[in-house]
């Protein structure tokens, strides 16, 4: 590695093994990433070599089996394993996502049930909220948990479910009170089995980039499920235990964000070393100075609110401004920087020999997941009002 990528995270373990993931990203995922990448194949050996790290159990409670450690450290490894490849960073969300949202708020027996089988992974998780007519505002969904004795009978569609055909637990949003006022208390959150009978994954949705992991459709036709696996033993519930766990969400989108960035300028500030025109290295020419120091800059900014929004969900307070302040951010300069790193490499970086077209395709990703651009700033909004009251 060309710097110290972990230097800025403060607990000396977590930057121990955000350097250790580091070193494993540049010996095994980066030679390898865009041949994984273009054939738009699962990258089953790179999952085992972040299992035997223990990265899917990097949140669970140490009394399940997990390392239990910090968001703090959670952020800096998914900005490595985006430096190598976004789509791993993409692959670990959701898991770690569900597997909070049942260390937090689930009850006893869910979290006996499940947490223990995350670590390995036994299964892993997937996070179902969109619905065809419902992206941005989560609270139009019309997927429905009507109850049936001891059970619940859900119905609905969802659309882009990361890891749709290999997960083993999904953390499913419907509604269970479609009158009520306002509408996130008619919410509740499920977790629902792989091969529970009426719940069938649809069809892979073909993407621009993010390859590599698919992103499917899911289906609700009758589908019977336990009360028992209401997350928490509530309704009416789900949207705020949802809410909680896009924090970490965001903080992974925008760690995946700077990943990329950073990748875009490693190449970038070797090629302009390289790369001679005009009787010098591009690097001697001022334009390219300046572009290259206005990308470190920014990343240099993304990375250090990223962190920051991290340490602010392990304090344990509410971090829904901080998470959306960094992932606003740490994503748009993302797009920027490898905007200005295709410039710097000029016609050679629009070919697919070198891996800067597939940051060029995977950034736009990372603008729209976990809530859009336009969303977070509608998020950062109701925060300040929140924190500057008159």
């Amino acid at each position: 590695m060309a710097r110290d990528y972990a230097a800025d995270i403060n607990e000396p373990v977590a930057q121990q093994i955000v350097n250790n993931v580091g070193i494993w990203v540049d010996r095994e995922v980066k030679p390898v990433a865009s041949e994984y990448e273009h054939a738009d194949e699962f990258p089953e050996p790179l999952l085992k070599g972040m299992s035997e790290m223990g990265l899917f159990g990097i949140k669970i409670p140490e009394a399940y089996g997990g390392l239990d450690l910090s968001f703090e450290c959670y952020a800096g490894v998914c900005m490595e394993l985006a430096r190598g490849w976004m789509s791993l960073a993409g692959i670990i969300n959701t898991h770690v996502l569900v597997g909070y949202a049942i260390s937090e708020y689930g009850t006893p027996e869910q979290k006996a049930k499940y947490l223990p089988k995350l670590v390995e992974p036994e299964i892993r998780c997937a996070l179902t909220i969109t619905e065809p007519d419902a992206g941005s505002d989560a609270q139009a969904i019309k997927t429905t948990a009507v109850r049936d004795g001891d059970d619940y009978i859900i119905n609905g569609q969802k659309m882009w479910v990361t890891n749709g055909h290999r997960a083993g637990v999904y953390l499913a949003m419907t509604k269970t009170d479609p009158t009520a006022s306002p509408r996130h208390k008619g919410i509740t959150a499920f977790l629902v089995d792989a091969g529970t009978p009426g719940f069938t994954p649809g069809r892979r949705l073909e993407k621009l980039g993010y390859k590599g992991v698919e992103t499917t459709e899911l289906t609700f036709d009758d589908c019977r499920v336990p009360a028992t696996q209401v997350l928490g033993g509530n309704e009416g519930s789900g949207f705020q235990h949802i809410m909680s766990a896009l924090e970490v969400g965001r903080i992974n989108v925008a760690a995946r964000g700077v990943g990329v960035a950073q990748a875009a300028f490693d190449d970038s500030i070797r090629y302009a070393q390289q790369r001679e025109a005009f009787g010098k290295p591009i690097f001697e020419h001022q334009a390219q100075q300046l572009r290259l120091a206005e990308m470190i800059t920014k990343i240099r900014a993304a990375r250090l609110l990223t962190l920051d929004a991290a340490r602010k969900k392990d304090s344990g307070v509410r971090s829904d401004l901080d998470a959306g302040i960094a992932k606003l951010y740490a994503t748009e300069i993302a797009q920027e920087c490898v905007l200005d790193a295709m410039r710097i490499h000029g016609g050679v970086g629009y070919s697919k020999e070198l891996p800067l077209e597939r940051y060029y395709r995977d950034a736009p990703l990372m603008v729209i997941a976990e809530g859009t651009s336009d969303i977070q700033k509608t998020v950062i909004a109701r925060g300040i009002v929140r924190d500057y009251p008159i």
